[in-house]
């Protein structure tokens, strides 16, 4: 060992072995003279797996103490030493490198217990179908790891008991005989065992092991669809759409509910206008046939259709349609009462409003669509918001009851709708409804307003104008361009102010005197439109003079809106003053009454008891000045009845005085009254 070595040797691994299996010895060359001590090192020595080998110190003999499993550890590299006994390397170290040799103790394992696979029906010999595959732990590159495959068994054996075979190295299972075929195999599948052997296939020394596998035949379209009939037969009623007229039944060999069963129906005559359809029932695989546009009876009364049907994938090669795949469907179409259909709808029609009542203006009638039945049509009225038009049951003649206003809310854009109703005598009887759209041409017959109605206009500090318009609802050219002028009379009016043309559109009011009293005035303003015939009108526009503060706003509109009150607000306050009135008299009449019954009563009791006067005297102010009320209470009772009418004369007192207040509150007038024994007075002093 005076230079570097690298010692390499292979070793058999074996189950069992004795305690110690001596390998090849080490030494060195200058162990002559001197006393040596080896050692090694390295995994399998001192490293994990640690105590595997293990070497003589003394006579540097290599040995194994345990069992060596070359899948898990195929190789191990150790380091030998030797040293003397002072512990001084004599030496350099020399590496040892030990292969573990291969045994065959590895039996086959499949990947999977079960394989699955599939090959189309029909399928040629040689047809590839798939891969089994199988390992061994054994070293590959030696005949314990090298696997042959073989078919050990196949179920079901028709129509061959070799309907496959495998290649012995690969595993690829392919086809070798015809006659495939889903339809008319007892099973859709095939079960094979294939069995896996190492050693190349040696039955003595192999070790084996197998798998089954699981082979699907999967359907191709090799079976058309075909009828159940040649001839279908349905029915349906005219204008009907959507229903189903007959159903088409087919059968098919193919897998149900894949694209190879799923029949398409499609008409190929019959049906040039495109009013039928055959969807698919997805569950039965039936043609629907269903009416998509309406049929008239009037025009057809019977349909024959020649239908086809195919699946939704191509036929396999070589497979053609036979004649079954195409049938006929005769259809009748059932005669109904059908609505009568007017004629135009809507029909419009163009005419001058003001037409009066009485005029005629069309004619508007409907068809019966049923030419085979004899049956009349009689119209009315549906819908008329106006009430204008009448229309003649017999023959459908439109004709107006009131005149037509262009101006009327319910003409919208200048049209006017109207809906008539026509209806047959049928069984059962049939409507239709027709739209008579009036386009409403405008005459010139609404005279112009003053616009606004209403304005302010400032006295002081400086007078000022306003502009005034028109309001027309007629339409250009019969509003307008606008005349204004005030009227002659009264004649103050046109003392009083002034009205200047600012264009065809406006007007200006302004005040002619420079003083005018704050107050409420209505000017009188005649407006002339531009129509061909011109339409005149005087309206009144109610002006509220007022004095304004500096920034133009009245400060003394309350007193002007007080002294504005028309004639109907006065009527009514007098009303409620005769109804106050009338109150206080019934009041008066009942003390009176109840007065003379108690004096009754006293005197039966004490006719004995002096006589006293009593006077009362109540004094009220009212709004404005000063207003008397006086009232003189003489009355002759007892002495003990005293106290009982002054209480029961009090409340008339306060009757009184709450009637004061509200005629103080009017501001209209001064009252006094005056109330004796026997009769209650009211004067009045003075108005406004």
């Amino acid at each position: 060992m005076s230079h570097y070595l690298l010692i390499n040797f292979s070793l058999l691994f074996r189950k069992f072995f004795p305690a110690s299996l001596s390998v090849p010895q080490i030494r060195s060359d200058r162990d002559k003279n001197r006393m040596l001590r080896y050692s090694v090192t390295g995994p399998g020595a001192d490293q994990p797996p640690n105590g595997i080998f293990i070497i003589n110190p003394i006579s540097g003999q290599l040995s194994v103490t345990k069992p060596l499993d070359r899948e898990h550890i195929s190789n191990f590299h150790l380091r030998a030493h030797a040293v003397d006994l002072n512990g001084n390397q004599v030496e350099n170290p020399i590496d040892i490198v030990i292969n573990v040799i291969d045994q065959n103790d590895n039996r086959p394992e499949f990947t999977h217990t079960i394989f699955n696979g599939s090959v189309p029906e029909g399928s040629k010999p040689g047809s590839f179908v798939m891969t089994v595959t199988a390992v061994d732990k054994d070293d590959p590159k030696t005949a314990n790891g090298m696997l042959r495959y073989k078919i050990l068994s196949q179920n079901p054996q028709s129509p061959s008991s070799n309907m496959f075979t495998i290649n012995n190295k690969t595993g690829d299972i392919i086809t070798v005989a015809a006659g495939l075929d889903r339809e008319v195999c007892v099973c859709v599948c095939y079960t094979l065992i294939i069995q896996a052997t190492d050693m190349e296939g040696n039955p003595t020394y192999g070790l084996s092991n197998t798998a089954t596998t699981v082979i699907r035949i999967t359907d191709v379209n090799d079976n058309p669809p075909e009828f159940t009939t040649d001839t279908f037969f349905g029915e349906v009623h005219e204008n009907r759409v959507n229903v189903i007229v007959a159903n088409l039944t087919v059968t098919d060999k193919d897998q149900p509910h894949t694209p190879a069963w799923s029949a398409v129906y499609r008409i190929i005559d019959g049906d040039s206008t495109g009013r039928f359809s055959i969807p698919t029932d997805p569950t039965t695989n039936e043609g629907l046939l269903t009416v998509v546009k309406p049929v008239d009876f009037e025009l057809t009364r019977s349909f024959m259709l020649t239908v086809e049907a195919v699946n939704e994938v191509p036929l396999a090669r070589g497979i053609h349609l036979p004649r079954q795949s195409t049938a006929t469907v005769s259809v009748r179409i059932l005669d109904i009462n059908e609505s009568p259909e007017f004629s135009p709808n809507p029909k419009p029609i163009k005419l001058e409003e003001g037409l009066p009542a009485g005029s005629l203006l069309t004619t508007f009638t409907a068809q019966d669509p049923d030419r085979f039945m004899r049956q009349t049509v009689r119209y009315s009225k549906m819908y008329d918001p106006a009430n204008w038009l009448e229309i003649d049951p017999v023959n459908g003649r439109i004709s107006t009851i009131a005149i037509l206003d262009r101006e009327s809310p319910y003409v919208k854009n200048n049209l006017y709708n109207v809906t008539f109703m026509a209806s047959d005598n049928g069984i059962p009887p049939a409507s239709g409804t027709g739209t008579l759209q009036m386009y409403l041409l405008d005459i010139n017959d609404n005279a112009p307003h003053v616009f606004p109605p209403e304005v302010e206009m400032c006295e002081k500090p400086d007078p000022n104008a306003v502009n005034i318009t028109a309001s027309d609802p007629d339409l250009t050219p019969n509003a307008g361009p606008f005349a204004f002028e005030l009227a002659n009379r009264p004649s103050d009016v046109r003392r009083n102010w002034t009205l200047s043309r600012v264009n065809g559109e406006y007007a200006q009011l302004r005040l002619q005197i420079s003083s005018l009293a704050s107050g409420i005035y209505e000017v009188p303003i005649m407006i002339t439109d531009s129509g061909n015939l011109p339409m005149s009108n005087t309206s009144y526009l109610k002006v509220k003079v007022c004095q304004c503060d500096h920034h133009g706003d009245c400060v003394d509109m309350a007193r002007i809106i007080a002294a504005g009150l028309g004639t109907g607000a006065i009527i009514a306050i007098l009303i409620c003053i005769i109804i106050l009135l009338v109150l206080v008299l019934v009041f008066v009449m009942w003390m009176k009454r109840r007065d003379k019954e108690r004096q009754a009563k006293q005197l039966l009791i004490d006719p004995e008891d002096d006589v006293r006067d009593n006077i009362l005297k109540y004094d009220e102010e009212g709004g404005g000045e000063e207003d008397q009320v006086h009232a003189h209470i003489n009355t002759h009772t007892h002495t003990h009845t005293h106290t009982h009418t002054h209480t029961d004369l009090s409340h008339f007192t306060i009757s009184i005085s709450v009637m004061s207040s509200m005629l103080s509150l009017m501001g209209l007038a001064e009252y006094s009254f005056c109330y004796c024994y026997d009769t209650a007075y009211m004067f009045l002093d003075s108005t406004p």
